[in-house]
């Protein structure tokens, strides 16, 4: 994927914020602040990564294991988000790598900016003053693209994170077309994503898959497609798009 360019991007422009893109290696973000701060946001990504492809050249399995992985001892913060989210969530460190990448650029931004937006890979990060709506992209559900959620970024940092079985890359269990996740870290929501999209087989089980994810503390609500059925739980507001 280095270097392609992203079909699923989810937000549009927002007034008032530049946008711009910062790709390293797999790691590809769209990101929108008051200003161009490309050259911040490259310095935080490589700090980052380098930090988390330190601890898997002492760690491998960390990379591949699909279990919550026992952290002992120090480690960095990327490696400790990515830890902490996948064991609340019951999945591998590496499921809330992207919402954690978004998560640690986006906070370390705000000395520059009052408002951020990070998307990586469709996770998105964001602390912004008022409302903004993302859509759902779901595969070739016909439901794709014709929700968006809703939500409300005044008061603190936001995030929503998608997992599918059929878009993309990442790896699901399930065969769910969209997995969605509202939490405040985005490494939490990246994870439970992936957790809520493993449990997701068919329609029936889109209710039982809503209510393993509610009772994961500090997760604020979630949608699960898979085809032409959707279900909904939490604190969040859904509205069709114009699509």
């Amino acid at each position: 994927m280095k270097g392609e360019e992203r079909t699923y991007r989810r937000l549009s422009a927002r007034p008032g914020l530049t946008g711009f893109r910062v790709v390293v290696k797999e790691t590809d973000l769209h990101v929108q602040a008051a200003l161009d701060l490309a050259d911040d946001t490259r310095e935080l990504v490589l700090l980052h990564r380098g930090h988390l492809e330190a601890y898997i050249a002492q760690n491998p399995d960390f990379l591949t294991t699909l279990d919550p992985w026992p952290l002992t001892g120090p480690a960095a913060c990327v490696v400790r988000l990515m830890a902490e989210a996948g064991r609340a969530a019951g999945v591998g460190p590496m499921a809330a790598v992207a919402g954690a990448m978004a998560q640690l650029v986006g906070e370390g931004l705000l000395g520059r900016s009052r408002e951020v937006i990070v998307e990586n890979g469709g996770d998105i990060w964001a602390k912004v003053e008022g409302p903004f709506t993302v859509a759902v992209h779901a595969g070739k559900s016909p439901l794709s693209g014709k929700v968006g959620l809703k939500v409300d970024g005044q008061r603190e940092a936001v995030s929503i994170c998608t997992s599918s079985a059929t878009v993309g890359h990442s790896l699901s269990l399930g065969k769910a077309d969209a997995a969605v996740v509202v939490a405040r870290s985005a490494a939490l929501a990246d994870a439970c994503a992936t957790a809520l999209g493993n449990r997701v087989k068919d329609a029936g089980t889109l209710a039982p898959a809503l209510e393993f994810v509610s009772g994961i503390p500090y997760v604020l609500g979630a949608v699960a497609i898979i085809g032409d059925k959707m279900a909904a739980w939490g604190g969040i507001e859904l509205t069709p798009l114009g699509r």
